[in-house]
């Protein structure tokens, strides 16, 4: 099975998202909820977003770097980055997750 095919049918129909990552996106009022997929080695660089984020791992891990410091998120476990933090994520393992992006 694919990362990709990790998500059911009803999700992996939804609009790609257009950014560093894959995701289905799924648009809601004032929030866009993405269903993201990252294969093992993937690194994001640091940025920040003008939203604030709430995750959850599904499957796999994040090391999410903020404020000089770097937590291990693993399955099951939800994550938080406050409107403006700089950020960056390294995914050790094929990593899948739920993430809500708040609009403020």
């Amino acid at each position: 099975m694919s990362l990709a095919d990790y998500f059911p049918s009803q999700i992996r129909g939804l609009p790609a998202f257009d950014g560093q990552f894959d995701a289905f996106k799924l648009s809601a009022e004032s929030c866009d909820v993405l269903f993201g997929i990252y294969p093992a080695g993937t690194v994001i660089a640091p940025h920040s977003h003008d939203t604030d984020n709430v995750g959850v791992i599904t499957k796999g891990s994040l090391l999410l770097t903020m404020n000089g410091e770097t937590q291990h998120i693993a399955a099951g476990e939800w994550y938080f980055v406050p409107a403006g933090t700089e950020h960056a994520a390294k995914f050790p393992e094929d990593t899948a997750d739920i993430e809500l992006w708040f609009s403020i």
